[in-house]
């Protein structure tokens, strides 16, 4: 596959909802390396975002809320970007349950509105929708691919299982140039500890710096695919350089416990997980902890030319060693 963007140095502009987060962050790096000029639409202004540290100085940011489409139009006649990357959403699954009118606002109802906007605006723009593996809850099959058939069982599934027929159907009825990415559980530093990975990671640090003595965790077994998500974004940025707009599972194909997760963080630090985690009743999930996700990403490797870098082992020692960095900053300050 041609990497080359396929615009001209001086039509090289993006415009990224979710600038600020993990994906949004990584996202940005990617693009300004590339060449391009990157805005960023926020809902509140004013905000550090300490995750764009390294491009705040490159990028441009404004605020619109992703629900009112006028403002969307505006950003968009303002700034004419040839590429739109949709990841403003919510991300934290769990949240979801006690924030569902919210979730769908954003997940469902906020790409209805940008693809409006779009198509009102400039129908030519290339669009990149952030879909979840969370649109597959309960599979029908294993491993899931871009044809497996959409069951979600949460609150973020069903909105972004919206956000994925949506894109779809304007795809199909406009002749948009959008694709959907359907992204599997992808971490990095830039996560907050409520999300499991950075949760164990920090954990491992504080305990081997005696910062803590016991991490708390609820299924040991539950299982996931996990990623590195500065891989992961490259796949975004490939899928709007095809001239043909499709659907791409980004996913390692490999499934891992907490358990394995736990050993390795702990591992990295000296440290015996065993004598340090406690299992917690209350923290299981239950009938709404999902089974069985593990994407294949076949299509992506064929036709984006993209295959993940960082392996399991070596993403669960990038977040310890980032998570110890961090807390010794904070303790030496």
């Amino acid at each position: 596959m041609d990497l080359r963007p396929r615009t001209a140095l001086s039509d090289r502009r993006a415009l990224v909802t979710g600038l600020g987060g993990q994906d949004g962050s990584y996202l940005a790096e990617l693009l300004v390396q590339r060449g391009y000029d990157v805005v960023g639409v926020v809902r509140r202004a004013g905000e550090e975002y300490e995750n764009l540290a390294g491009v705040r100085d490159r990028v441009e940011i404004v605020q619109a809320d992703l629900l009112d489409q006028d403002a969307l139009a505006a950003v968009l006649r303002a700034h004419a970007p040839r590429e739109v990357y949709n990841l403003a959403s919510p991300s934290f699954v769990p949240m979801s349950w006690q924030q569902p009118v919210l979730t769908a606002e954003f997940a469902a109802v906020g790409v209805t509105s940008l693809l409006e906007g779009i198509r009102a605006v400039d129908p030519g723009i290339r669009v990149y929708q952030a879909s979840s593996s969370e649109i597959f809850g309960e599979p029908v099959e294993v491993p899931q691919s871009e044809a497996t058939p959409l069951a979600p069982v949460t609150p973020y599934g069903v909105a972004k299982a919206y956000g994925h027929f949506i894109v779809g159907s304007y795809r199909r009825r406009y002749g948009l140039h959008a694709s959907c990415g359907i992204l599997y559980n992808h971490e990095s530093p830039r996560r907050p500890v409520d999300f499991l990975p950075s949760k164990v990671a920090h954990a491992a640090a504080a305990i081997s710096l005696g910062l803590e003595s016991e991490l708390a965790l609820g299924d040991l077994e539950a299982q996931r695919d996990w990623g590195y998500a500065r891989d992961y974004v490259e796949a975004m940025w490939r899928m709007l350089q095809r001239d043909q707009p499709a659907d791409y599972v980004i996913a390692t194909g490999e499934l891992h416990t907490v358990r394995e997760l736990t050993e390795v963080a702990f591992a990295h630090v000296g440290l015996d997980w065993g004598e340090h985690v406690r299992v917690d009743e209350s923290l299981k999930r239950g009938q709404a902890e999902l089974h069985h996700l593990v994407g294949d990403a076949s299509r992506a490797h064929r036709e984006l030319d993209w295959s993940p870098g960082v392996g399991f082992q070596e993403l669960v020692r990038l977040l310890v060693d980032a998570a110890r960095v961090r807390l010794e900053a904070l303790t030496s300050s």
